[in-house]
């Protein structure tokens, strides 16, 4: 356990010191050479993050399209230091640098075209936009990984082990800051190079892993084949991913790294395949904790494996045209993996779920708000900034007003979402209030709260206890707890204590001997019949009968439902009460009338 936790703490600490540095770029931009080169030594872009050509150092040094950059002078063996980080600096795709830092380029020989060219990097334009990209990514990767080490640390095992050591290095944290700081040690790059190599395998190796552990950490008798092969697929995959950096020794290796990337989506394909296949032996909770992971790796991973080809190769720049995504969306895409990593960690973290819709919808309306100002003020954004001439910190307060506001209109819109999707819901409540209003006596009340709720919601099991003295007492049975022997709950339990405050509450695993249904059937939340005086009733509720949680919105709906039945238990008690007085007023006037007789 000590071995255990040391590897993790250590692995937690070079993930973080990847990423965090980018925070950086939020406030000070880093630089660039104007080019683009693909693992080949082809020069497809002289313009870069420049707006336009003659701001590019590339294309003022006479560097243009089609260029080739001769590899066989420009490698890392025999080693020179400055070779060897120009090479490192110059491949693979977008690159950033340190501003004012020079690096040295050795091109195939062309007519009337400079053959050996030193470039000075100059400060990336940016924007408010592109600074609340970043941070948004950087802090849904630091999110990301402080998440799958705490799973690690609180229930290690072979299931936490391969989420984490995946979104160890398939995370939304964006790394150029701590890349550009390491171009001054071109030997400890190439190492870091190396070794992510090996971490991006391992990765890939950790995601099988997990999915074919999840949601319990137990291994599937029918997949333990492929559990004992995955060390040597790990092996191959990390052969396949170091060909990559041939190119750092002479060789032509764009082929390799888009072979590198796409590999990753035959990896998210087995792996939604296997979760698929295994779904269908799941308990109901389970299967509904699946779903969460299935849509997690169906979108997470290949958004992030998009952004990287985007990035790193030249698959997009095609003879149709260049489909590239700007930098704004590739960020985005990098958002998109580590909210869906976000979902995986709540499917592990608890032992039962919402139903998926919920989540999805909601990140839906995020994704929707967060990219409509990427994809309409893409180029706008730039030309207002020029014409308002602010400086930088300024932009950066914009940005951060924006995002607020983005916020709320989410949160609005979740709202106006819900209230049209609800609907349904709204018109349980109606009905059951409307039938309680028409109740003749506590047991029909009962009735309303446990049997017809648990059927309109579809629920797996459902009972209520009505207070006499100091116990709770069931009368009947309620669905799921026919077999359950406990019908009498004694008011100074401690499970009852959060009973005192007269709100909803959880049911927690440890219920101090009462006897409760087991499995799918054990309740969830119990919701107490209070007013403001007393306790009339307490309702026990189960998971919905296709293992889903209950939402937010029907916790709400029930929450309400008992206050309601609170007065109609007040009513129906007072009118006995009232009827009690009438008949010993009878009573009494009674003897008197014949006495006087």
């Amino acid at each position: 356990m000590v071995a255990q936790r040391t590897l993790l703490i250590v692995l937690v600490v070079w993930a973080l010191l990847m990423i965090v540095p980018d925070l950086w770029r939020v406030l000070q931009p880093l630089g660039s050479f104007g080019f683009y080169g693909n693992d080949d030594g082809l020069i497809y872009n002289v313009t870069g993050p420049f707006d336009d050509q003659t701001a590019s150092p590339a294309w003022n040094a006479g560097i243009r399209e089609g260029d080739q950059l001769d590899l066989s002078k420009m490698r890392c063996l025999p080693y020179d230091a400055v070779s060897c980080r120009s090479v490192l600096t110059a491949l693979g795709g977008v690159q950033f640098a340190v501003p004012g830092r020079s690096i040295t380029l050795d091109l195939v020989s062309k007519a009337d075209r400079p053959t050996h060219v030193s470039l000075v990097a100059k400060e990336r334009p940016t924007n408010f936009l592109t600074r609340a990209i970043i941070f948004l990514d950087q802090v849904a990767g630091i999110l990301v990984v402080l998440a799958a080490a705490w799973l690690v640390w609180t229930r290690p095992g072979p299931m936490s082990w391969g989420f984490f050591l995946y979104v160890m290095w398939f995370n939304p944290g964006q790394s150029f800051q701590f890349y550009a700081l390491l171009q001054d040690w071109p030997l400890v790059l190439l190492a870091q190079n190396l070794v992510g190599c090996i971490a991006q395998a391992v990765g890939f190796t950790g995601l099988l892993l997990f999915v074919l552990r999840v949601p319990n950490d137990e291994p599937d008798p029918r997949w333990r084949w492929l559990e004992r092969a995955l060390p040597l697929i790990a092996l191959l995959l990390t052969a396949l991913l170091l060909t990559s950096f041939g190119s750092a020794f002479g060789y032509r290796t764009e082929i390799g790294t888009r072979a590198g990337i796409l590999t990753g989506f035959v990896v998210a394909a087995s792996a939604f395949l296997i979760l698929m296949i295994r779904r269908r032996t799941q308990r109901p909770e389970d299967y509904q904790r699946l779903r969460w992971v299935i849509w997690g790796c169906l979108l997470g991973l290949p958004s992030f494996l998009l952004a990287e080809l985007a990035s790193e190769t030249t698959l997009f720049n095609t003879s149709w045209g260049d489909f590239t995504p700007a930098e704004d969306i590739i960020g985005l895409l990098y958002l998109v993996n580590g909210v869906l990593c976000l979902f995986v960690f709540e499917a592990i973290r608890r032992p039962r779920v919402v139903n998926v819709a919920i989540p999805l919808r909601r990140v839906t309306i995020l994704g929707l708000f967060l990219s409509a100002p990427a994809l309409l003020l893409h180029h706008q954004i730039d030309s207002i900034q020029h014409y308002l001439a602010l400086p930088g910190w300024a932009w950066l307060a914009i940005g951060a007003i924006a995002l607020f506001l983005i916020s709320r209109l989410h949160e609005s819109a979740v709202s106006v979402v819900d209230r049209f999707l609800n609907r349904p819901l709204d018109r349980i409540e109606e009905k059951l209030s409307q039938a309680m209003r028409e109740a003749q006596r506590t047991a029909d009340v009962d009735r309303l709260l446990a049997d017809e709720s648990c059927r309109a919601l579809k629920l797996s099991s459902a009972s209520t206890f009505r207070r006499e003295g100091p116990f709770l007492v069931r009368d009947e049975d309620g669905k799921g707890w026919e077999d359950c022997t406990t019908r009498k709950l004694n008011l100074k339990q401690p499970m009852l204590a959060p009973l005192a405050i007269g709100q909803p509450f959880s049911i927690k695993e440890q219920t101090d001997g009462v006897d409760l249904p087991p499995g799918l059937r054990r309740p969830v939340l119990a919701i107490p019949a209070a007013d403001p005086v007393r306790c009339f009733a307490l309702s026990f509720y189960g998971p919905h009968a296709a293992g889903t949680d209950l939402d937010a919105n029907e916790r709400a709906m029930l929450s309400r439902l008992a206050h309601f039945a609170a007065a109609i238990y007040a009513e129906l008690e007072a009118v006995g009460l009232r009827h009690r007085i009438a008949t010993l007023e009878r009573k009494f006037k009674a003897p008197s009338r014949r006495t006087r007789s």
